[in-house]
């Protein structure tokens, strides 16, 4: 009893009932639109005081309606309608603009639907409520008036006035079932008529895609700026605690180049961490570059401890944007991991040059010693080599002569594109 109860009268039901109060209140203007083509077309004046004419009105602009269901916004409207009132998965339902014919199509068959079961269960709700009412009351009415006086001439029976209050309770559930099996209906077909096609699931997908492919570079980004400077803050810390008592200008330095090195990394991460809030890749800073930033990490790199040699044989200021930002992080990660796996006093020989049209990355540093694979670690050469891949490149690192040697070749002409 009380799963029947909850069917016709539970707060889903209720929410049901209201999708459907908003179809007929929606239907109203078709409606409108109905009667003024069904008046003359029946050479009469009171359309509305005439309930067939009235009938005919609806259904004659219901297909109104299915035309103006082309609209882009009414899919994206009526998915959130259904979601919030009908109590279906958000998931099953597609919230863009209809774009196919059958999707089109589908939506002019929801809408006409859901206003014709809202006009129907709208015209119930405000027609049934005060004629229940009336029965409910009748027998108190006629027993304080003492008089049938205009009533139906079956009430004069006592037993038909004694049932009248069961009929307007019955009335009522009868109007609350209406509206509850209108309402599961919609709420079943909804899917249906309103879910993703193909085109709206590969859209998804697409943009699924490209989001992660968004978040993946700024995960990049923060291993490569985040990690260099902590290798180098780290190193620097340590060298100025163990000359601090007889070499206090080169703790002044280091300390200096920690303090660098800190608000810099402060300020990308910051940036990274405003786009992974916002979900906009344009409100990033501008990304550290070749040309504006290379001396800045060759004198921090410097100052950690690397005994860098570096050779730049192509003007930084002549790359494309692209390559110069890319070439920067690959810079940036192989010192980084130099003086990881070196530490400091390591001599690194690195060399920028063009080479068949491509810019050419080499760093070279002393074969670091075997020791224990860290926790988390080998990150940095697969990002470089994502990096290299994702502009046509290609990435080699591992010993060669006696040295480590890392060599990036990124192509120049096919990104001189915008970044």
């Amino acid at each position: 009893m009380s799963q029947y109860a909850r069917f016709l009268f539970g707060r889903r039901a209720r929410r049901r009932w209201i999708h459907l109060i908003l179809g007929g209140a929606l239907a109203m203007p078709y409606v409108f639109v109905g009667e003024i083509v069904i008046g003359p077309a029946t050479d009469s004046r009171y359309v509305f005081n005439d309930l067939p004419l009235q009938l005919i009105s609806f259904a004659v602009g219901l297909p109104l309606a299915a035309l103006t269901s082309l609209f882009p916004l009414t899919r994206p409207l009526e998915s959130g309608a259904v979601r919030w009132l009908c109590g279906v998965d958000a998931d099953r339902l597609a919230y863009g603009p209809a774009r196919t014919r059958a999707a089109k199509g589908r939506t002019a068959a929801w809408f006409t639907l859901h206003l014709g079961f809202g006009g129907v269960i709208s015209g119930m709700s405000l027609a049934v409520p005060p004629f229940a009412v009336v029965l409910i009351a009748l027998p108190v009415v006629v027993w304080l008036g003492d008089t049938r006086l205009g009533l139906p001439e079956v009430l004069d029976h006592a037993w038909a006035l004694a049932l009248a209050p069961v009929a307007g309770v019955a009335a009522l559930v009868a109007l609350a079932g209406c509206a509850a099996g209108c309402g599961a209906l919609l709420a079943r077909w909804a899917p249906e008529l309103l879910g993703p096609t193909p085109e709206d699931r590969l859209a998804a997908a697409e943009a699924r895609a490209a989001d992660l492919a968004v978040r993946n570079r700024l995960a990049r980004e923060l291993h490569d700026s985040v990690g260099h400077a902590l290798s180098a803050v780290t190193l620097q810390a340590s060298a100025a605690r163990r000359v601090l008592d007889t070499d206090p200008d080169f703790v002044r330095e280091a300390l200096t180049a920690i303090e660098e090195t800190t608000r810099r990394t402060v300020g990308e991460l910051d940036a990274v961490l405003g786009v992974l809030r916002e979900g906009d890749e344009r409100s990033t800073a501008p990304a550290p570059t070749l040309a504006a930033d290379l001396d800045g990490l060759l004198r921090r790199t410097r100052t950690g401890g690397l005994q860098v040699t570096a050779a730049v044989e192509v003007g930084p200021e002549d790359l494309p944007p692209l390559v110069s930002r890319e070439a920067y992080r690959i810079v940036q990660e192989a010192l980084s991991n130099a003086l990881r796996h070196t530490g400091p006093g390591t001599p690194v020989t690195l060399r920028l040059a063009l080479h068949d049209k491509d810019l050419e990355i080499t760093a070279e540093n002393p074969a670091p010693r075997a020791t224990a694979p860290r926790p988390g670690g080998g990150h940095g050469l697969r990002g470089i080599a994502d990096r290299a891949r994702l502009l046509g490149g290609t990435a080699e690192a591992g010993p060669a002569d006696g040295v480590w040697r890392l060599t990036v070749r990124l192509p120049v002409e096919r990104n001189e594109g915008p970044v």
